[in-house]
């Protein structure tokens, strides 16, 4: 990140979700990294993409980092806890960010393809849902989507 960047909340957050972004990548899996907080704003768990690693197609960054979230809690409802994710979730983690009740999901890049919180959807803040975490979009947009176009500059 540059010097001129805006400092945010989330930095030693996202700093994390990026590097689990590189780890998905080094085994074959798109880059996006996620981090869960607890409400004091500390790690509780990490993830990232592992279909390809464990052959599971839920194996999303959100999905890993909320199931080992929820195994480290002790309890599947994770209220008052933030995702940090290096990409806009699916309609799949948005749909599991409302059932584990998460409070709020920050995300850095927009996905115009697949994106479930602003882009094509708004799942999470759906009036019809029991639970709506807050959104925060787009920050450190370009750096997180830099692990994405490199991903996929090299698989083309």
């Amino acid at each position: 990140m540059s010097s001129s960047a805006p400092r945010t909340r989330w930095d030693q957050a996202f700093d994390l979700a990026l590097s689990e972004a590189y780890a998905a990548a080094e085994h074959g899996d798109v880059p996006i990294g996620a981090v869960l907080l607890d409400p004091d704003g500390r790690v509780v768990a990490v993830g990232h993409n592992e279909r390809e690693l464990t052959g599971d197609p839920t194996a999303h960054a959100e999905v890993v980092a909320l199931r080992r979230g929820a195994e480290a809690h002790g309890e599947w409802r994770l209220e008052g806890h933030t995702l940090v994710v290096t990409l806009e979730p699916c309609t799949m983690c948005a749909g599991a960010l409302v059932l584990a009740r998460v409070a709020r999901v920050v995300f850095g890049a927009y996905d115009a393809k697949a994106g479930a919180i602003a882009s094509l959807f708004d799942v999470v803040r759906d009036p019809r849902l029991n639970h709506r975490p807050e959104v925060v979009g787009g920050i450190r947009a370009d750096e997180c989507a830099r692990p994405l176009l490199e991903f996929f500059d090299a698989h083309r």
